[in-house]
């Protein structure tokens, strides 16, 4: 049984993550076009009324989050709310992307794929949106550049976006073959020698490869997580290297780096999910188990103390927060704290990287749980 003093981290973590969750529901939450039944992030606190902008992906990252809570939450009644948000959210997205699941870029698509698969082995839905995303994605895996997933319907970029999290969906709907031709295209393709990160993609133009080294830290989450899922000692040597490679070169005294806000306000957070995962995987060695929670655990306290009381909730937003007033978080660490917390992708990625400490703290993984009744 757990003393006192060790349940303390425990409770403090599910608060921080409780008030992040809160805080991102009640000032973006909203129902699209008012409808009953639905749900939708707004792109900025307070939100446009008019000409909204429509970011499919944000939406996927907030899916998996709500999931993430509902399996975190100890009250039943708070759990089953989450888990219907998330229902709800689900049917917004399709709504609000005209009644479909697909959409023009391929990485949109697998983000979407890994959240609603989630979702479905909760038993909360989300099935038919499966086989349509899972077409979409292997259609774009193709011999050009030598494998690989294309980034969008223009086809003249594959890249680590789309690759490696189609991999982790591959992986984990028992397509393991699909899902090991793809790592060895990154392995081979992307990675770089010299400090063990996955570059960003190769351009295609009549024939001729351009090499784009950029490094991003969401690029080394979803790949990491397919090397886990996959298993067995070659997968977990490259997963084990590529956690020393982000501690080396992506994170500072054990903060992880961010890229600002817009698309990449969400960057950091993507790989703090699968850091978690990293941190409570056995096979792994148990210094590099605690390289990945040092990573999530201490970002995540950088975060929580640049946090700061958030103006009241735009038009339209959620109201209600049983723990805490309504909070706004940095866009991230170092130059990118100084922000006003205004958009929802940097607000979400503060309440991924909360939910992934607690899932560090506690030791829930939470893919395979369920969540109360």
């Amino acid at each position: 049984m757990l003393t006192s003093r060790q349940e303390h981290p425990i409770r403090r973590a599910a608060s921080r993550a409780g008030a992040a969750a809160d805080s991102v529901q009640s000032r973006f939450g909203h129902r699209l076009f008012g409808l009953p039944g639905t749900h939708l992030g707004a792109v900025h606190n307070p939100r446009e009324r008019i000409g909204s902008p429509w970011h499919y992906w944000w939406q996927a990252h907030y899916l998996d989050a709500l999931i993430d809570a509902a399996l975190r939450e100890s009250d039943e009644r708070e759990s089953r709310r989450l888990a219907m948000t998330a229902r709800r959210l689900l049917r917004g997205i399709h709504l609000r992307n005209g009644l479909r699941w697909t959409n023009s870029y391929y990485d949109d698509m697998a983000w979407l794929a890994l959240a609603t698969d989630r979702l479905t082995l909760l038993g909360l839905g989300g099935s038919r949106a499966i086989p349509p995303l899972e077409r979409a994605l292997r259609s774009a895996h193709t011999p050009e550049a030598g494998g690989g997933l294309y980034w969008n319907m223009g086809r003249d970029f594959k890249n680590t976006p789309a690759t490696a999290p189609a991999a982790l969906l591959f992986a984990r709907r028992g397509d393991p073959a699909q899902a090991q031709q793809l790592l060895d295209w990154l392995r081979q393709r992307l990675r770089n020698s010299h400090t063990g990160l996955l570059q960003d993609g190769i351009r295609l133009d009549k024939g001729r490869e351009t090499l784009v080294p950029d490094v991003y830290t969401y690029n080394q989450g979803p790949i990491l997580g397919a090397l886990l899922e996959m298993g067995g000692p070659r997968h977990l040597v490259d997963a084990a290297s590529l956690i020393t490679a982000v501690d080396e070169h992506l994170a500072r005294d054990g903060v992880l780096t961010t890229h600002g806000s817009g698309d990449g306000g969400l960057f950091t957070g993507i790989l703090a999910r699968y850091l978690a995962l990293a941190a409570l995987t056995p096979a792994l060695p148990a210094t590099v188990q605690r390289t990945a929670a040092t990573l999530v655990t201490t970002t995540a306290e950088a975060l929580w103390a640049g946090r700061i009381e958030a103006p009241p909730a735009g038009r339209g937003g959620r109201r209600r927060s049983h723990r805490t007033g309504q909070l706004a978080f940095a866009a991230g660490t170092g130059d990118d704290a100084l922000t006003d917390g205004a958009e929802l992708s940097t607000q979400l990625q503060a309440w991924m990287i909360l939910e992934a400490a607690y899932r560090v703290d506690t030791g829930a993984i939470g893919d395979d749980a369920e969540p109360s009744e």
